[in-house]
């Protein structure tokens, strides 16, 4: 590591303490961004860098509402305005009670280089609460969204601020949050992404990241002359994005034989397919959080209290949430033959995993990169909105499939340029940067 990136990485820690997932991502990036810097001195001249790890606003507010017994409850509302250098800031809300200013900023700092790799003009931007939607009634959901956007609508705007949803915030969610905002705001625009279909959604949405993630799966496994056909997959989660991920890896005719919960995870020799998949959407809306309940269904294996990372696997990919692939994790997966590893969620391997698989020469793809199919769907709605006209399920999916393979090319011919060919790291790192820093120097000291 250089002096000047070691030295800012020390700043970064010491203004922005207790983050240890902020510092992580800001590592990652910085890391792969020293040939950067030293072949374009005006990267550092300008301070893009540092300007880049300090959002440029952040609104911290509270949030007050009252349960179906009267009671009232007050939780904290976050908006991280991360920047606005290529187009509005353009990231999800996240109702989990993890959610702190840390876990926030780190999601709106990868946000960042996610949106520049999908070409669309978007800027990066990550918002939520420590709100627990679970076990609340439908009554008490919609009056905390209420109260929740009776600030944050001050703060938003299709040509601002473009929320959309992340864990704990679906359609439900996005529901009651567009209906207070149109009612504060007396305006019916594209201010909110993932909508219901029949007031301006999107269709495959709630599909898209897991979709887009086969798709560079697909890609990565080209390049060695191979195809999604006939591999085994190990999946986590059981959300929307693991669902995305079977649907597409079924069709292609590969076979997912994991998902996991909080719980721990099933294992299921013969391949999640058709009664399975619609099952996983009964586990999602129940709110239990269980993925045992899947294994007492269909009858399979689970594993309590354990990740899906010891299986044997073609293919690796990871669904539910940050930091879930760890070192042990990384040894058991390459030991058991696993060719690929692609990033479905945001950031879920560790640094030292990732080092293990790169030491390894593993087929390794970053969240950044491969899961931005969510986030491009989103822009899709977004043109949608703006030309009044919703576009069919496989005009979407089309469009999909290819800013996925542009952002799979992109991430190659970038890292071949800068003297690491075959590193999806650094290539998804040092493309989204150089949109994102040329354009600010465009933009001057703002």
């Amino acid at each position: 590591m250089s002096e000047y990136v070691a030295k800012l990485l020390v700043e970064v820690k010491s203004k922005n303490q207790n983050e240890p997932e902020f510092h992580q991502a800001v590592q990652e990036i910085m890391e792969s961004l020293e040939i950067v810097l030293e072949r374009h001195p005006e990267y550092r001249s300008a301070k893009i860098l540092e300007r880049m790890v300090e959002p440029e606003r952040i609104i911290i507010f509270r949030v007050p509402w009252m349960d179906d017994q009267g009671e009232i409850h007050i939780n904290r509302g976050y908006r991280i305005e991360m920047n606005s250098a290529i187009g509005p800031y353009k990231g999800g809300l996240r109702f989990h009670p993890s959610v702190t200013l840390g876990i926030l900023k780190f999601l709106a700092f990868e946000q960042v280089f996610k949106n520049s790799l999908t070409t669309l003009p978007m800027g990066g931007g990550k918002g939520g609460s420590d709100f627990d939607p679970k076990g609340k009634s439908d009554n008490e959901v919609m009056r905390f969204c209420q109260s929740f956007m009776s600030e944050l609508f001050r703060h938003i705007g299709p040509d601002t601020d473009v929320p959309a949803g992340d864990i704990g915030v679906g359609g439900r969610e996005i529901g009651f949050l567009f209906g207070q905002f149109k009612k504060l705001r007396n305006e019916f625009s594209g201010v909110l992404t993932g909508k219901g279909l029949n007031w301006g959604g999107s269709l495959i949405r709630p599909e898209a990241t897991g979709y887009g993630a086969v798709y560079f799966a697909q890609e990565m496994l080209k390049t060695k002359g191979e195809d999604i056909e006939g591999k085994v997959f190990a999946v986590s989660g059981f959300g929307n994005v693991a669902w995305g991920a079977v649907q597409k890896i079924t069709q292609l005719g590969g076979k997912v034989v994991t998902l996991s919960g909080p719980d721990g995870f099933i294992y299921d020799k013969n391949g999640i397919s058709g009664e399975k998949i619609d099952f996983m959407l009964r586990m999602r809306s129940s709110a239990n959080d269980r993925v045992q309940d899947f294994a007492d269904k269909f009858k399979v294996e689970f594993y309590s209290r354990r990740r899906p990372w010891d299986v044997i696997a073609d293919v690796a990919m990871p669904c539910a949430t940050q930091n879930e692939i760890f070192e042990d994790d990384a040894k058991s997966l390459i030991k058991n033959g696993c060719k690929c590893v692609c990033e479905a969620a945001n950031m879920p391997t560790t640094l030292e995993a990732y080092k293990i698989f790169k030491d390894a020469g593993m087929l390794f793809a970053p969240g950044k990169a491969a899961n931005a199919g969510g986030v491009a769907v989103s822009g899709l709605e977004m043109s949608q909105d703006s030309m009044r006209l919703p576009w069919p399920k496989d005009e979407v999916d089309h469009r999909l499939h290819q800013i996925i393979t542009k952002i799979h090319e992109t991430c190659l011919t970038t890292a071949e340029r800068f003297s690491t060919p075959g590193n999806y790291v650094n290539g998804a790192n040092i493309a989204g940067f150089l949109k994102v820093a040329d354009a600010m120097l465009d933009q001057g000291l703002v």
